[in-house]
């Protein structure tokens, strides 16, 4: 698409911007929409829909389809609806997530890490982490249904206060009242809300957080630290009270906004470890972003063992991964060679041990070994000759001396469990 001077549009999109979402987009892959077209389908006439894409945006005659819910089951029970928007729609979202992060972004709270450049969930985990050896008691807030109870007239006027661009309001007013459309095929009517999943989605609930949460914080409590990302909070005090205090007025702030904090999933936690009192506390642990925060050994620079208060892969997201692990029945692949197995799974664990493996990571050492265990399943049911445990237990360690860089985790150990033979 060629980048004229003017269009003549009632709105002025540059075309640069809507090849630049649609580079976006299919980096970030994705499902199709409700009408089954995929990234590769989209490809194909790629030069055309961008062309539609770009003269309906900048006509005003954009509309975009119904959201394909996609209905994912939660690790404490229930589901999480996720909405899968079309690829145009997808495309055109993400001209306006452009738009609306240039102009926010700058203004957006230092501990907000929700989907935000140079910030990560990492970064989040490693404040809280820091805090939590500060200060004795924690706030962990649970907003109920976040994504499914935001306030619509609240999210436009929180946009139109940081755009100058009408196409902007528009087109987010359009999408917050886009139809849903259930696995049935019934289309859901929506009055409030807006779907997890979709790309415009995410700025959208940061800048309707930034008020309803970040700001008011400021105002209100200026000297209470915080880490959110997204719907996803804790904070930080000093004393039991005052916990008490910041709980109840943080329920009505968002009450006041069209939000509820979830009754038992929110609550207050005494970080102990062995330089605080010793309280018999209700809660002395939270899960943040994926990692548990409890009392735990450690071992200092000097090789003492201490108690602290420190993050480790939580419980739910350890048996999650071993579901998925369980799922690969690795040894159901015998036609395929250990470098096969390799560039199948090495992408997929290294991101589990990025994550998971910043902080306290011994606790992934059985995982990585249950790996192995299963690793070595496979080649005694390859080869025959290795149906033994004395020969296969040489094999292995063979390998491992051989090919040291074979498997990612194998950074952590080369270890396997010596069970059912």
């Amino acid at each position: 698409m060629s980048q004229p001077g003017s269009s003549g549009k009632p709105f002025e999109i540059s075309k640069w911007a809507v090849r630049e979402a649609y580079r976006r987009v299919k980096a970030n892959k994705g499902a199709a929409g409700v009408d089954g077209q995929s990234i590769d389908d989209f490809d194909k006439d790629l030069r055309n829909n961008l062309y539609k894409i770009w003269n309906r945006m900048s006509s005003g005659t954009y509309f975009p389809p119904p959201v394909r819910a996609v209905e994912i089951p939660k690790t404490g029970g229930g589901v999480r609806v996720l909405g899968v928007p079309t690829v145009a729609d997808r495309v055109a979202q993400t001209v306006v997530a452009m738009e609306l992060e240039k102009r926010v972004e700058p203004m957006f709270h230092p501990d907000s890490y929700g989907y935000r450049p140079k910030r990560s969930a990492l970064d989040a985990v490693a404040t809280c982490r820091q805090r939590c050896l500060k200060k004795d008691w924690v706030v962990d807030l649970d907003i109920r249904k976040f994504f499914d109870t935001v306030n619509h007239e609240l999210m436009v006027r929180a946009v139109r206060a940081n755009t100058d661009q009408e196409w902007v309001v528009l087109y987010v007013r359009r999408w917050l009242s886009a139809s849903l459309q259930r696995p049935d095929g019934t289309l859901e009517t929506r009055d409030r809300g807006t779907p997890q999943g979709s790309a415009v989605s995410p700025i959208l609930a940061n800048l309707f957080m930034h008020y309803a949460f970040d700001m008011w914080m400021v105002r209100k409590f200026p000297d209470i630290g915080f880490e959110r990302y997204v719907d996803d909070a804790v904070i930080h005090c000093a004393s039991e009270r005052q916990a008490r205090m910041l709980k109840a007025a943080i329920g009505e702030r968002f009450t006041e906004v069209g939000l509820e904090l979830h009754p038992d999933k929110t609550k207050i936690v005494y970080c102990r470890d062995e330089n605080k009192r010793t309280l018999d506390y209700e809660h002395t642990s939270f899960t943040f972003l994926g990692y548990e925060f409890r009392m735990r050994s450690a071992r200092s620079k000097f090789g003492e063992l201490f108690t602290s208060f420190l993050p480790v892969i939580s419980r739910d997201a350890e048996k999650r991964i071993n579901r998925e692990v369980r799922g690969w029945r690795l040894h159901r692949h015998t036609d395929w060679t250990l470098g096969q197995l390799a560039r199948w799974i090495n992408p997929i664990v290294r991101g589990w041990l990025q994550y998971y493996g910043r902080f306290y990571r011994t606790k992934l050492y059985a995982l990585c070994k249950r790996i192995n265990t299963y690793l070595v399943r496979w080649a005694r049911k390859k080869y025959r000759r290795l149906h033994g445990f004395k020969k296969v237990n040489a094999w292995w360690k063979a390998l491992g001396e051989r090919h040291p860089r074979t498997f990612s985790h194998w950074e952590y150990t080369r270890g396997f469990m010596a069970t059912g033979w």
